[in-house]
């Protein structure tokens, strides 16, 4: 299924290039779509699909990382949320202007622990070298 989503990303990427370019309005079968802040729905659905896009790949690189440091994959990850809810929240001015700091927040325990993860990890690797340096040396004094 992850494979599926992957192999499919490139053309949602693309998707927005179906919605009209000189219109404020896309009304489909379906839905009817209208350009928010932007000049046109292209524009719209360029931005939304594009911070969705990063967001769906993103989550899944979080979601399948088996690594300790896979915490670190959410500090994009809320970067690109907070991009996304600029798109979709057409009322404000600005988008990826301010997400930076708004974001911060949330961003600066995520590394702030994960700072302090690796040091720790760095000195339990400093014992457990030291410890087979030491068991290597009594080996090789019994050894004599």
């Amino acid at each position: 299924m992850i494979a599926i989503i992957l192999v499919i990303t490139p053309f949602l990427f693309y998707l927005y290039k179906y919605a009209p370019a000189d219109s404020n309005v896309w009304e489909t079968s379906l839905i009817t779509i209208r350009s928010g802040g932007f000049t046109t729905v292209q524009g719209f659905m360029h931005q939304l699909i594009s911070k969705a896009t990063f967001v769906l790949i993103t989550t899944l690189w979080f979601i399948t990382s088996r690594d300790w440091w896979k915490w670190a994959i959410l500090v994009p990850l809320i970067m690109f949320l907070f991009q996304l809810s600029g798109v979709v929240n057409y009322q404000i001015d600005y988008i990826d202007k301010f997400d930076f700091w708004y974001a911060l927040p949330v961003i600066t325990p995520v590394i702030i622990i994960l700072i302090w993860i690796s040091h720790e990890l760095n000195k339990v690797v400093g014992d457990l070298d030291l410890k087979d340096e030491i068991e290597d040396e009594l080996e090789r004094y019994n050894q004599q």
